[in-house]
Protein backbone atom coordinates (compact mmCIF):
# COMPACT_ATOMS: atom_id res chain seq x y z
CA UNK A 1 0.00 0.00 0.00
CA UNK A 2 1.57 3.23 -1.02
CA UNK A 3 1.84 5.76 1.47
CA UNK A 4 1.07 9.50 1.08
CA UNK A 5 4.15 11.61 -0.45
CA UNK A 6 5.44 14.00 2.40
CA UNK A 7 4.56 17.17 0.07
CA UNK A 8 0.94 15.71 -0.03
CA UNK A 9 0.56 15.33 3.25
CA UNK A 10 2.23 18.47 4.06
CA UNK A 11 -0.08 20.22 1.54
CA UNK A 12 -3.28 18.40 3.49
CA UNK A 13 -2.37 19.00 6.61
CA UNK A 14 -2.15 22.84 6.34
CA UNK A 15 -5.49 22.91 4.83
CA UNK A 16 -7.12 20.29 7.52
CA UNK A 17 -6.02 22.71 10.10
CA UNK A 18 -7.29 25.77 8.85
CA UNK A 19 -10.65 24.24 7.89
CA UNK A 20 -10.60 23.25 11.62
CA UNK A 21 -10.17 26.29 13.20
CA UNK A 22 -12.63 27.84 11.35
CA UNK A 23 -15.83 28.96 13.01
CA UNK A 24 -18.76 25.85 12.76
CA UNK A 25 -21.03 24.01 14.70
CA UNK A 26 -18.59 21.81 16.22
CA UNK A 27 -15.86 24.67 17.32
CA UNK A 28 -19.18 26.34 19.13
CA UNK A 29 -20.49 23.01 20.80
CA UNK A 30 -16.77 22.05 22.17
CA UNK A 31 -16.42 25.45 23.35
CA UNK A 32 -19.70 25.62 25.07
CA UNK A 33 -19.67 22.41 26.68
CA UNK A 34 -15.99 22.84 28.05
CA UNK A 35 -16.65 26.02 29.47
CA UNK A 36 -19.95 25.13 31.15
CA UNK A 37 -19.14 21.90 32.24
CA UNK A 38 -15.34 21.77 32.18
CA UNK A 39 -12.44 20.66 30.41
CA UNK A 40 -12.77 16.79 30.72
CA UNK A 41 -16.33 17.10 29.30
CA UNK A 42 -15.35 19.90 26.59
CA UNK A 43 -12.42 17.53 25.72
CA UNK A 44 -14.54 14.22 25.14
CA UNK A 45 -17.39 16.05 23.23
CA UNK A 46 -14.23 17.42 21.10
CA UNK A 47 -12.41 13.67 20.97
CA UNK A 48 -16.42 12.47 19.64
CA UNK A 49 -16.75 15.26 17.03
CA UNK A 50 -13.12 14.31 15.98
CA UNK A 51 -13.56 10.63 15.57
CA UNK A 52 -17.18 10.93 13.83
CA UNK A 53 -14.72 12.39 10.73
CA UNK A 54 -13.92 8.49 10.35
CA UNK A 55 -17.85 7.50 9.25
CA UNK A 56 -17.12 10.27 6.72
CA UNK A 57 -13.85 8.71 5.40
CA UNK A 58 -15.13 5.29 5.03
CA UNK A 59 -18.40 6.89 3.16
CA UNK A 60 -16.09 9.38 0.75
CA UNK A 61 -13.77 5.99 0.29
CA UNK A 62 -16.24 3.70 -0.74
CA UNK A 63 -17.97 5.74 -2.74
CA UNK A 64 -21.17 6.34 -1.08
CA UNK A 65 -20.94 9.92 0.03
CA UNK A 66 -21.38 10.01 -3.68
CA UNK A 67 -24.77 8.46 -3.88
CA UNK A 68 -26.20 10.89 -0.95
CA UNK A 69 -25.19 13.83 -3.25
CA UNK A 70 -27.09 12.18 -5.93
CA UNK A 71 -30.24 11.32 -3.93
CA UNK A 72 -31.98 14.57 -3.03
CA UNK A 73 -34.57 12.54 -0.57
CA UNK A 74 -31.44 10.90 1.03
CA UNK A 75 -29.84 13.98 1.56
CA UNK A 76 -32.92 16.21 2.74
CA UNK A 77 -33.54 12.95 5.11
CA UNK A 78 -30.19 13.23 6.64
CA UNK A 79 -30.02 16.42 6.67
CA UNK A 80 -33.19 17.24 8.99
CA UNK A 81 -32.13 13.92 11.16
CA UNK A 82 -29.24 15.99 11.93
CA UNK A 83 -30.81 19.23 12.34
CA UNK A 84 -33.39 17.39 14.83
CA UNK A 85 -30.47 15.97 16.78
CA UNK A 86 -28.83 19.66 17.07
CA UNK A 87 -31.96 20.55 18.02
CA UNK A 88 -32.40 17.96 20.94
CA UNK A 89 -29.26 19.04 22.36
CA UNK A 90 -30.49 22.55 21.94
CA UNK A 91 -33.62 21.77 23.87
CA UNK A 92 -31.72 19.77 26.86
CA UNK A 93 -29.40 22.40 27.39
CA UNK A 94 -32.47 24.72 28.08
CA UNK A 95 -34.02 22.15 30.33
CA UNK A 96 -30.87 22.07 32.32
CA UNK A 97 -30.31 23.65 35.94
CA UNK A 98 -27.11 24.90 35.31
CA UNK A 99 -24.56 22.16 34.64
CA UNK A 100 -21.45 24.44 35.62
CA UNK A 101 -22.96 24.17 39.25
CA UNK A 102 -23.76 20.42 39.26
CA UNK A 103 -21.28 18.15 41.05
CA UNK A 104 -19.60 15.78 38.63
CA UNK A 105 -21.15 12.75 40.34
CA UNK A 106 -24.49 14.92 41.09
CA UNK A 107 -27.77 13.56 39.73
CA UNK A 108 -28.27 14.16 35.96
CA UNK A 109 -24.44 14.76 35.21
CA UNK A 110 -23.81 13.58 31.85
CA UNK A 111 -20.37 11.20 32.10
CA UNK A 112 -17.57 12.16 29.80
CA UNK A 113 -18.50 8.57 27.86
CA UNK A 114 -21.67 9.90 26.73
CA UNK A 115 -20.54 13.55 25.77
CA UNK A 116 -18.16 11.33 23.64
CA UNK A 117 -20.70 9.50 22.04
CA UNK A 118 -23.05 12.77 21.76
CA UNK A 119 -19.20 13.94 19.67
CA UNK A 120 -19.73 10.95 17.68
CA UNK A 121 -23.20 11.48 16.35
CA UNK A 122 -23.41 14.84 16.18
CA UNK A 123 -20.90 14.45 13.28
CA UNK A 124 -21.56 11.62 12.21
CA UNK A 125 -25.10 12.43 10.95
CA UNK A 126 -23.91 15.85 9.76
CA UNK A 127 -24.78 16.14 5.99
CA UNK A 128 -22.63 19.30 5.44
CA UNK A 129 -19.54 17.70 6.70
CA UNK A 130 -20.09 14.09 4.37
CA UNK A 131 -20.42 16.48 1.63
CA UNK A 132 -17.39 18.33 2.71
CA UNK A 133 -15.42 14.95 3.20
CA UNK A 134 -16.61 14.37 -0.63
CA UNK A 135 -15.57 17.41 -1.98
CA UNK A 136 -12.65 18.24 0.25
CA UNK A 137 -10.20 14.45 0.83
CA UNK A 138 -10.05 13.80 -3.03
CA UNK A 139 -8.44 16.89 -3.91
CA UNK A 140 -5.42 15.80 -2.57
CA UNK A 141 -5.56 13.06 -4.11
CA UNK A 142 -2.50 11.98 -6.41
CA UNK A 143 -3.97 9.79 -9.44
CA UNK A 144 -0.24 9.08 -10.44
CA UNK A 145 0.06 7.03 -7.14
CA UNK A 146 -2.96 5.26 -7.81
CA UNK A 147 -5.02 3.23 -5.06
CA UNK A 148 -7.25 6.21 -4.71
CA UNK A 149 -9.46 5.12 -2.10
CA UNK A 150 -5.89 4.22 0.13
CA UNK A 151 -5.61 7.54 -0.62
CA UNK A 152 -8.70 9.41 0.89
CA UNK A 153 -8.24 6.52 4.08
CA UNK A 154 -4.74 8.13 4.61
CA UNK A 155 -5.87 11.72 4.06
CA UNK A 156 -9.45 10.92 6.82
CA UNK A 157 -7.36 9.27 9.22
CA UNK A 158 -5.32 12.50 8.94
CA UNK A 159 -8.27 14.96 9.23
CA UNK A 160 -9.35 12.67 12.69
CA UNK A 161 -5.90 12.59 14.14
CA UNK A 162 -5.41 16.74 13.47
CA UNK A 163 -9.10 17.80 14.63
CA UNK A 164 -8.84 15.23 17.67
CA UNK A 165 -5.81 17.50 18.80
CA UNK A 166 -7.12 20.85 17.97
CA UNK A 167 -10.18 20.11 19.58
CA UNK A 168 -9.26 18.42 22.46
CA UNK A 169 -7.27 21.97 22.77
CA UNK A 170 -10.26 23.94 22.49
CA UNK A 171 -12.01 21.67 25.34
CA UNK A 172 -8.94 22.29 27.11
CA UNK A 173 -8.66 25.93 27.52
CA UNK A 174 -12.81 26.49 27.36
CA UNK A 175 -12.77 24.54 30.47
CA UNK A 176 -11.01 27.28 32.49
CA UNK A 177 -14.01 28.88 32.40
CA UNK A 178 -15.62 26.73 34.18
CA UNK A 179 -13.70 27.75 37.26
CA UNK A 180 -15.08 30.43 37.19
CA UNK A 181 -18.65 29.61 37.03
CA UNK A 182 -18.33 27.08 39.61
CA UNK A 183 -17.82 30.33 41.92
CA UNK A 184 -20.56 32.26 40.09
CA UNK A 185 -23.54 29.69 40.16
CA UNK A 186 -26.25 31.42 37.70
CA UNK A 187 -23.53 32.37 35.41
CA UNK A 188 -23.56 28.13 34.39
CA UNK A 189 -27.58 28.51 34.39
CA UNK A 190 -27.58 31.14 31.77
CA UNK A 191 -24.29 29.91 29.84
CA UNK A 192 -26.80 26.65 29.43
CA UNK A 193 -29.77 28.72 28.40
CA UNK A 194 -27.09 30.74 25.48
CA UNK A 195 -25.43 27.07 24.54
CA UNK A 196 -29.21 26.23 24.09
CA UNK A 197 -29.99 28.64 21.65
CA UNK A 198 -27.09 28.50 20.03
CA UNK A 199 -27.47 24.48 19.24
CA UNK A 200 -31.38 25.04 18.60
CA UNK A 201 -30.20 27.79 16.26
CA UNK A 202 -27.97 25.75 14.17
CA UNK A 203 -30.01 22.76 13.98
CA UNK A 204 -33.18 25.10 12.50
CA UNK A 205 -30.33 26.04 10.01
CA UNK A 206 -29.61 22.82 9.03
CA UNK A 207 -32.89 21.98 8.25
CA UNK A 208 -34.02 24.42 6.27
CA UNK A 209 -31.08 25.48 4.44
CA UNK A 210 -29.99 24.60 1.28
Amino acid sequence: MTLLAPEQFAAFLAAAVLVTLSPGPDNLMVLGIGAARGRLAGMAFGLGCALGCLSHTLLAAVGVSALIAASPLAFTALKIAGGLYLVRLGWLALKSQGAATVDAGGAGAETPLRLFWRGVVANAINPKVVMFFLAFLPQFVASDRGDAPWQIVQLGLAFTLQAALLFGALGWFAGQVGAWLKRHGRAGLWLDRLAGLIFIALGLRLIVGR
